[in-house]
């Protein structure tokens, strides 16, 4: 809101249509070595490669458009991550695909029940993924149940 020059209060309208986000368009990642972190994407993801350069990859994951740029990793490891819905019956699947790869496992945090399985793992340049069986409808009906509780 403002006020025009006569001091009467003016509301901004704003059409649906021009403020929606449709979607993530693609996520990048900033990677010391594009073949290591192909074969990365590749073994865990099943990821399809689309475009190579000397400095610049990408990859289809679904209809996630993925790309790794050439250029130094992050210098230290935070919880910030992406996070890949999955299936409950895939879960022992991709703990062998990320074993398979050489990356290391995280332990999961404390969970409440109902509120889905997660893997979390950190790629070759710190980038932290988690693979999650639950979802946004699941993980609030946990919320709801616990706040009640307390």
């Amino acid at each position: 809101m403002y006020h025009d020059e006569h001091g009467t209060c003016v509301k901004f309208i704003f059409q649906e249509e021009s403020i929606l986000i449709n979607g993530i368009s693609h996520i990048t990642f900033i990677v010391k070595d594009l073949e290591r972190t192909t074969l990365f994407i590749k073994g865990i993801f099943d990821a399809t490669e689309v475009y190579s350069s000397s400095t610049v990859k990408y990859f289809q994951i679904g209809d996630i458009w993925i790309a790794l740029n050439k250029g130094e990793p992050l210098s230290e490891r935070t919880y910030n991550h992406v996070a890949f819905q999955i299936r409950e019956s895939d879960v022992d699947n991709y703990i062998e695909r990320i074993k398979n790869v050489g990356v290391e496992i995280k332990p999961d945090r404390q969970r409440t029940e109902g509120e889905g399985r997660s893997i979390y793992f950190y790629d070759f340049d710190n980038h932290l993924f988690e693979l999650h069986t639950g979802t946004l409808s699941e993980r609030l009906t946990c919320c709801l149940r616990f706040k009640h509780a307390e």
